[in-house]
């Protein structure tokens, strides 16, 4: 008869646990772990399940491992497992309330841990006591960050958690195959190696820590505040157009050429009545010539206050990189910020009436600075969101202000078509912040578009901190980064249907513009395609409005506009016919 494996026959020590219930506990942590860490964004749903199961089986590893040697789990080893217990408990209890209650109960779950960790720490010696205090400090400080960060919380804490899990399921596999071999008798035995093995671990763990956190001083940066210049006066006037305040502006204007900022009245859609800011700049020798204006329309820079070009950057951030080629044919500049992106929001992102009422209305506060005399022509330029604004302001001046005198509206990669461009973000690397900006911009502004109704609970609080980003902020890098590391998009379900794809369809600029049109298109463009600014163009022409519609073979969306780009040249020229009076050409057939 065969004698049984003495160390089957071995009873387990007092305060010991039986070596299957520890491998049996590391290898599901251990999957668990491995789940969270690779697929952190495959479903909410599972997602939080999988980090409450996660969090109740380590509170169980906690007390199970002990501190081995058959001593029973020390007060602050229950102090862990309580938090991960309450960790998991409010996971699946405050679900409902959103996502970000449940970062919220993660984080200080984190938090309580680490703390649990630093107190134990006073009681332990030698490598032991460094053990705790380096897990301890990493572990509040990734706490921190998960409250600090929400866009990036929903990803991180699953796969921070995840890791958590994989090294503690190792642990207990290692103590485990051990007590199997019977070769853990004592605690000195049971250390050595395993206590070094898991402070190297932890340092490794505070390592990264302090990396997010010197990445997150780095970046951690919402959009820039405006002065004081952008808040209006106590009493405001009606009467959209009117100039509220002026000053001297001085930042990138070269040399030869006067600036100003100013503050000015105009309407939102269904007017009413809103405050939006802009740059006017002239050669100086031409000040008091009564010059043409152009007026520019810049292109995506954000949807909230801060993101205007005035504030952090007043060419290039809107794609204007040639106000060398409007100075030197004597023309004025007057490039709108808009509303909301200076002032006080909601922003009108790709929305046509707000847009184009921001444009005209800086016309006509420009024609009041006392230091200026400008003239009565005016030329509308516009790029990308501001090609869309341009459209707009051709549509809306013979009614919204027949005395603002518009020669002509150029629109290049103008936003066109906004169901075909929502359709298309999703093709685009980085299509999603478009698309965070386009939500957050019409949920604020229609009643009837909800974040509820078109973005997945799980990448809420991502769409949110997106929008509050402005594009050309550092912090942008890490929308980007949270961006590629979706496996979903941020949409729940088809974005166009129901009221989103109604207030789209909406603000496609479909009305008639009686001033000559110019469209120009790069044939690389990949965010806004050239199949939908060609199907746009054909409506447009079945509808009787003629339109100027160029092609430029090899350029994309922002090189379209660059001072190298043919369609530049293409476009001053065109410029000069219209204020000389020539008549327009049309390739329409």
């Amino acid at each position: 008869m065969t004698r049984p494996s003495p160390l089957l026959d071995r009873p387990p020590a007092r305060g010991r646990r039986p070596w299957p219930w520890l491998a049996l506990v590391g290898g599901l942590l251990v999957v668990l772990g491995g789940y969270l860490s690779l697929r952190p964004m495959a479903s909410l749903s599972l997602l939080l399940l999988a980090v409450a199961l996660g969090l109740l089986v380590a509170a169980v590893a906690e007390l199970v491992e002990g501190p081995g040697g058959g001593a029973p789990p020390s007060r602050w080893r229950f102090v862990r497992a309580a938090a991960y217990a309450l960790g998991a408990v409010g996971v699946l209890a405050f679900t409902g309330l959103g996502v970000r209650a449940v970062i919220v109960v993660m984080g200080l779950s984190l938090v309580v841990t680490g703390v649990g960790d630093l107190a134990q720490a006073r009681a332990a010696h030698g490598v032991e006591r460094w053990n705790e205090v380096l897990g301890g400090v990493a572990s509040v400080a990734f706490g921190l960050l998960a409250l600090a960060w929400p866009d990036v919380s929903v990803i991180v804490i699953g796969v921070l958690v995840g890791v958590q899990l994989i090294v503690l399921g190792f642990r207990l596999l290692g103590t485990a195959l051990r007590r199997a071999r019977g070769t853990e008798d004592g605690p000195r035995q049971a250390g050595g190696w395993r206590r070094w093995g898991r402070l190297a671990g932890n340092a490794l763990a505070l390592v990264l820590a302090l990396l997010l956190v010197l990445v997150s001083f780095t970046l951690r940066r919402g959009a820039p505040q405006p002065d004081a210049f952008y808040t209006p006066p106590a009493s405001v006037p009606a009467q959209p157009g009117q100039l509220l305040r002026a000053e001297p502006y001085t930042r990138e204007i070269p040399d030869g050429a006067s600036a100003w900022r100013i503050l000015y009245t105009t309407t939102r859609e269904e007017g009413q009545p809103a405050v939006a800011s802009a740059l006017v700049v002239v050669p100086t020798a031409k000040a008091r010539a009564g010059i043409p204006i152009i007026a520019w329309a810049h292109g995506t820079t954000g949807v909230v206050p801060g993101c205007a070009p005035s504030v952090i950057d007043p060419f290039e951030s809107g794609a204007f990189f040639n106000l060398d080629q409007v100075l030197r044919n004597g023309w004025a500049f007057v490039g709108t910020d808009y509303v909301g992106l200076g002032t006080a929001g909601p922003h009108p992102y790709l929305i046509g009436e707000g847009e184009g009422r921001s444009v005209l209305d800086s016309v006509r506060a420009a024609r009041q600075l006392g230091d200026v005399t400008l003239g009565d022509d005016t030329v509308v330029w516009g790029h990308s969101q501001g090609g869309h604004a341009a459209l707009w302001t051709g549509i809306l001046a013979s009614s919204y202000s027949p005395d603002v005198k518009v020669e002509g509206v150029a629109a290049l990669a103008p936003a066109s078509d906004l169901p075909a461009l929502i359709d298309n973000l999703g093709n685009v690397t980085g299509g999603e912040l478009f698309a965070s900006y386009v939500i957050d911009s019409y949920a604020k502004t229609y009643p009837d578009v909800t974040y509820r109704e078109y973005v997945r609970p799980g990448a809420q609080p991502i769409v949110r901190e997106m929008a509050a980003r402005c594009l050309a902020e550092k912090s942008t890098l890490l929308s980007i980064l949270t961006i590629t590391s979706l496996d979903k998009t941020i949409w729940n379900g088809d974005p166009s249907r129901g009221t989103l794809a109604a207030r789209l369809q909406e603000n496609v600029p479909n009305g008639r513009i009686t001033a000559p049109l110019l469209l120009g298109q790069g044939g690389a463009d990949q965010l806004v395609v050239p199949s939908a600014q060609d199907a746009y163009v054909q409506a447009r022409c079945a509808a009787g409005q003629q339109v100027d519609y160029r092609t430029y073979v090899g350029r994309d969306h922002v090189p379209l506009v660059e001072p190298d780009s043919p369609a530049v040249s293409d476009l001053v020229a065109w410029t000069k016919d219209r204020l000389a009076g020539r008549l327009p050409t049309s390739t329409c057939p």
